[in-house]
């Protein structure tokens, strides 16, 4: 195996190759994906267990919330283990965990399966800063959208493979191949996978407290936590809510409806790319402030989505397209802002950035599933509103306090 090592900082990055590139883009898509295949099955796994929707939408939120333990208790070890073996094991336990949720007799084995799910398919949050200490810092934006556009890759044929799949054979099937596909993807990485040594010797504990105090530490790294983490849980409210509005009573549709518009986002595969090279030119800031304001626009598309037909169909593939874009092109800009703060810390600034947006795109599918018993589609438009208002007014903030004119910034709060 050739040995990558990610160097001191200051020190020129290796070359990485296309192959290299691609085969990282492709772990990335098969672990993003079983965080997000679930979504599209909720009410196929209340049907099939017996439970009612809000109960089986705890599915989503506990895959979520383990991911986020997983990115917290696992993700700082980026930076003290060689990444091949740490990639192979954490793609063999949840192929294991996949297993285990397809053969669920019951809801609470289901559940805790998905938690086992979701702690250990975190490969995507160990290639990034992998990818990002192997390339130079003028080509790191667009390389980052290229591994997203991997995650993207794998998000959105995983909605569709699940509902399609699960119409056809049941809840079950879905978890059953997706562990397979896991399962071959570790033995591929382990034969294949360049070995590389990492940036730091640190003991467990000592790293997992590092990100706790790099939040304290970087501002930067606070904003950037603040945009993902509201941005990601309107997106997650929506996307776990759209299941429920689809399969209603004012569309009448089945889980495979819910696969075929998540298609829609395909083009978000094209937007980070094109993301990464604005930032590398322009900087993180105007990508983020465009993709808030999208957002926003977003949700007044959806919201019309309430009124069902073909008028209703239109306005939720043009939102949710609009809004994947959105959420994701504004994933490229705050990582590469998070990169850049400590070349020798990368997986530590990883680790308390995923956190805080997992933490909201946990929080997010929560409240918005009770939005949506009280409001209805409606509320959760309203709600993701409200949090991407919140992520604008922390840039309109950031922004005048950064302003050069006395007279700007003494009008700044």
């Amino acid at each position: 195996m050739t040995s990558l090592p990610d160097g001191p900082p200051g020190a020129a990055p290796p070359t990485m190759s296309r192959r290299l590139i691609l085969l990282l883009a492709l772990t990335c898509a098969v672990g993003v994906g079983n965080i997000y295949f679930p979504q599209a099955i909720g009410p196929l796994v209340a049907a099939g267990l017996h439970e009612s929707p809000g109960s089986a939408a705890l599915v989503v939120t506990t895959t979520q919330i383990g991911y986020t333990a997983g990115i917290f208790l696992l993700v700082p070890l980026g930076d003290r283990l060689p990444h091949r073996p740490f990639l192979v094991t954490l793609l063999t336990l949840s192929g294991a965990g996949l297993l285990l949720a397809g053969c669920a007799p019951t809801l609470p084995v289901l559940v805790v399966a998905s938690a086992l799910i979701g702690v250990t398919t975190v490969a995507a949050q160990i290639v990034g800063p992998l990818a990002a200490g192997l390339v130079a810092e003028d080509r790191r934006g667009a390389v980052i959208g290229t591994l997203l556009s991997g995650s993207i890759g794998g998000m959105l044929p995983a909605r569709t493979f699940s509902g399609s799949l699960g119409d056809r054979l049941g809840w079950r099937a879905p978890y059953l191949v997706a562990a397979l596909v896991v399962l071959l993807l570790a033995a591929v990485l382990a034969r294949t996978l360049p070995t590389t040594v990492p940036p730091s010797r640190g003991p467990y504990p000592a790293l997992l407290a590092e990100p706790l105090r790099l939040l304290r530490a970087e501002p930067e790294l606070r904003r950037s936590c603040l945009y993902q983490a509201t941005v990601f849980a309107g997106f997650s409210a929506v996307w776990t809510c759209v299941a429920f509005l689809l399969t209603g009573p004012t569309y009448h549709q089945g889980a495979e409806a819910v696969g075929l518009l998540a298609l829609v986002g395909a083009a978000t595969m094209f937007a980070t790319p094109w993301a990464g090279r604005v930032v590398d030119r322009r900087g993180p800031d105007v990508v983020n402030l465009v993709c808030v304001l999208a957002v926003l626009g977003s949700t007044a598309i959806l919201a019309v989505g309430a009124r069902g037909g073909p008028v209703g169909v239109a306005a939720l593939v043009v939102g949710t397209l609009l809004l994947d874009i959105a959420m994701q092109s504004g994933m490229v800009a705050n990582q590469a802002r998070v990169f850049a703060l400590r070349p020798d810390a990368r997986s530590r600034l990883n680790t308390a950035y995923m956190t805080c947006a997992y933490l909201g795109g946990s929080a997010g599918s929560w409240v918005g599933v009770r939005v949506y018993g009280r409001a209805g589609w409606r509320g959760v438009c309203a709600l993701a509103a409200l949090l991407a208002a919140t992520a604008l007014a922390r840039h309109l903030v950031a922004v005048c306090r950064s302003a050069k004119s006395p007279a700007v910034a003494g009008r700044c709060p």
